[in-house]
């Protein structure tokens, strides 16, 4: 293998594992009422990202929502299971950790697709550049966030801003947008956005944890009154279903005229494991809906745990479950997959990488992580 190609490996792997932080408490906010993808009375998870770049060691990026679709909080190995192929790894053994996402260095990217239409002009178009304010004040200083106003152009719509680390320049550029559209291609909008978050992140050419995207959420200012679209909502719902990582879509419906194209907004936020919110005729309630939103999407965990299966270069099927609060019995697993694969520590940065993670998971004599006990024998009659 030739060494420029193992280092650039490397570097990826780099930005993928960094060296954990102590778990701390996540502090829980008042609920604002909307609804997205989880049933009433009870709560699970969705996995956003699998990194194994550096095996043994594989992090797993989730997102968990109770009834009201709001983050569940303080968790710690003890809520959360790690399964490997049928095998449950035992919390005592200490082979995984649990890390809440806003105390890591790892960058979030969020999409604000705002309808720049006449509808919203004046007071809803003022109030959701003052939440997309507040957003950007809030925001830690790796997350990035564009801006996509809905407008009468060639592709239907007009980019304010590209990925933006610096809240100050978005403000500024966020500032020169009007409301003055005569038409809304909303679907073409955000079909741009879910391609926006495929994009490489700021300053990726520097390997670096906050160069490392571990999500991208799309959030929505409208009253999901399309015209025009090349694609259909169906065809974008089809394209949204068939995404292998989730994209979350946050909808913030609103309208002084007609409501009935609200659910053209919830239909897309069900379907993308996103919360659906209806502003109504109140505009002023937009910020405080995105403080809701920011804190859902800082509020991530990740899970690193140590695996034992040999380097094979194979994948290998694992999950993770919830049990919450501790030992309610109600358990919400969801699958993934990790590769067992070995790239050389090229660099000082992945040795120093391997040698904290090594200490803070240790391999353990034998190889077992798992719960041992014995399935008792049916009882012949």
């Amino acid at each position: 293998m030739r060494l420029p190609f193992i280092r650039e490996i490397a570097s990826t792997a780099l930005l993928a594992l960094i060296s954990s932080f102590a778990f701390q408490q996540v502090s829980a906010q008042d609920t604002i009422p909307g609804y997205g993808f989880a049933a009433g009375g009870g709560y699970g998870m969705k996995i956003f990202k699998v990194e194994s770049g550096l095996y043994p060691f594989v992090q797993v990026y989730f997102r968990t929502f109770d009834q009201n679709q709001m983050p569940l909080v303080n968790l710690t190995p003890l809520n959360v299971g790690v399964m490997v192929k049928g095998r449950v790894y035992d919390p005592t053994k200490g082979q995984y950790t649990v890390d809440s996402l806003l105390q890591r260095q790892e960058a979030i990217r969020t999409v604000m697709v705002i309808d720049a239409s006449a509808s919203m002009m004046g007071e809803p178009f003022d109030q959701a550049r003052l939440a997309i304010g507040g957003f950007l004040e809030s925001k830690r200083p790796q997350d990035e966030v564009a801006v996509l106003a809905v407008r009468d152009t060639e592709d239907g719509f007009r980019m304010v801003s590209n990925f933006e680390r610096d809240g100050k320049a978005l403000a500024r550029r966020l500032a020169n947008a009007n409301a003055t559209g005569k038409s809304s291609r909303i679907y073409d909008t955000i079909g741009a956005a879910i391609q926006m978050c495929g994009l490489s992140s700021q300053g990726s050419v520097s390997p670096s944890p906050k160069n490392y995207i571990v999500s991208c959420s799309i959030v929505v200012f409208s009253d999901g009154y399309d015209q025009g679209s090349a694609i259909s909502r169906g065809e974008l719902n089809g394209r949204i279903t068939a995404m292998e990582i989730p994209i979350p879509i946050y909808s913030l419906a609103y309208s002084r005229l007609n409501k009935k194209h609200f659910r053209n907004l919830e239909a897309l936020s069900k379907n993308s494991f996103g919360k659906y919110y209806t502003v109504g005729e109140t505009a002023s309630r937009m910020q405080n809906i995105l403080e809701e939103i920011q804190h859902i999407l800082q509020t991530d965990y990740v899970v690193t745990f140590r695996a034992y299966e040999k380097v094979d270069g194979e994948e290998h099927i694992f999950k993770v479950g919830l049990d919450y609060p501790v030992r309610s019995g109600k358990y919400r697993f969801e699958k993934g997959r990790f590769e067992a694969i070995q790239l050389p520590p090229v660099t000082e940065e992945l040795k120093n990488l391997y040698k904290a993670l090594n200490s803070r998971i240790p391999a353990l004599d034998g190889g077992n992580p798992y719960y041992e006990y014995e399935i008792p024998n049916p009882v012949s009659r």
